[in-house]
């Protein structure tokens, strides 16, 4: 121990010690048998020369369920209560788990640190199972928390090939549907905003909107295509940057509607009329779209219904552990209104 810093050793060096993942100690800790004796005994070994004490809470709940399931939102909580596509999942898997009589822990994970913390919430076996929102393509949470051997079921996907049990919607079509409507309204020079590229959902709608245009024999033009990051003031930033680029565009097709409404605002500023000189539609169909000046035409994702359908599919996992559930993916409508 010479070699190591002064204080408590943690899950993280006992894992590099032995040579094995943070998820194969925790198994040994918790008397999982899941887990070769080669692996055991590399284990039990970095513990005794580490002098590493495991959380004794956490082995008296290792044979025991929780009956809590914990929901992790990567966000800041303005962002959280500013977005009503959270609160409509938050609501969706609260009605699921009230029905079945489990407590929802809400978690917010703004940092490295926060992640590392819930990290070791969920290695103490405080949790029966985690549903994740709003994943980026490099988040690791989803992996780590399958390897501690806890159920996890997404909110979205980060690419195509999704290992992890996950709902969506079809962010695809919803793209393209927008995009149909915009052409088939006489639109030519139809711009987008678009989600952080980083995020399966944004590079999903994105794809709709430019098949979309190729459908309607229009050329695809990057000088049309700005990346917001699904908040309001970043849709008014992109507007911004989308008029002094193409001061011609007739329509936007924004990646949401929080997004819209800050494109609502810079079109305005900048004189021009929804629909009269610029059509606009948005995604998610939320009290935002209703709620606008002109009201928004929108494609309707069933965000609540995702929601529960997330919490059905993961208690359904732990109900029945090592049976991984079918992937979901829920189809979305075009609402009609006055801003297209």
């Amino acid at each position: 121990m010479s070699g190591r810093q002064s204080g408590r050793p943690t899950l993280e060096e006992v894992a590099a010690r032995a040579g094995v993942g943070r998820g194969t100690v925790s198994r040994v800790i918790n008397g999982s048998p899941r887990v070769s004796d080669q692996a055991r005994e590399a284990v039990d070994r970095a513990i005794a020369e580490l002098g590493y004490v495991p959380n004794q809470a956490a082995r008296a709940l290792a044979g025991s369920r929780t009956d809590a399931i914990a929901l992790v939102i990567p966000e800041t909580e303005a962002r959280l209560f500013a977005e009503p596509y959270f609160l409509d999942i938050i609501r969706g898997v609260s009605a699921e788990l009230a029905e079945a009589d489990k407590q929802l822990l809400l978690t917010l994970v703004r940092s490295e640190q926060e992640r590392r913390r819930f990290e070791q919430y969920v290695a103490a076996q405080r949790v029966d199972g985690v549903l994740l929102a709003s994943v980026h393509a490099d988040d690791p949470l989803p992996d780590l928390v399958r390897e501690l051997g806890l159920p996890v079921v997404l909110n979205g996907r980060r690419s195509e090939d999704e290992a992890v049990t996950y709902v969506d919607s079809d962010n695809t079509g919803a793209g393209r549907a927008a995009t149909d409507h915009l052409a088939g309204r006489g639109r030519r020079a139809i711009a987008t905003i678009t989600g952080p590229l980083d995020m399966y959902v944004a590079r999903a709608r994105l794809d709709g909107y430019r098949a979309g245009l190729a459908a309607a024999g229009l050329a695809a033009d990057d000088a049309l295509v700005a990346t917001g990051d699904f908040t309001e003031e970043g849709g008014r930033r992109a507007m911004r940057e989308l008029l002094d680029r193409r001061p011609d565009l007739d329509a936007v097709f924004a990646a949401s509607d929080v997004m819209a409404a800050g494109a609502r605002a810079a079109l305005r500023e900048a004189g021009r009329r929804v629909p009269e000189d610029v059509a606009l539609v948005g995604v998610d169909d939320s009290a935002v779209a209703r709620l606008m000046d002109p009201p928004l035409t929108s494609v309707r994702q069933p965000i609540e219904e995702m929601g529960r359908t997330m919490a059905r599919l993961l208690l359904r996992e732990i109900a029945e552990a090592g049976t991984e559930q079918p992937r979901r993916v829920l189809p979305t409508e075009l609402v009609v209104r006055a801003s297209s």
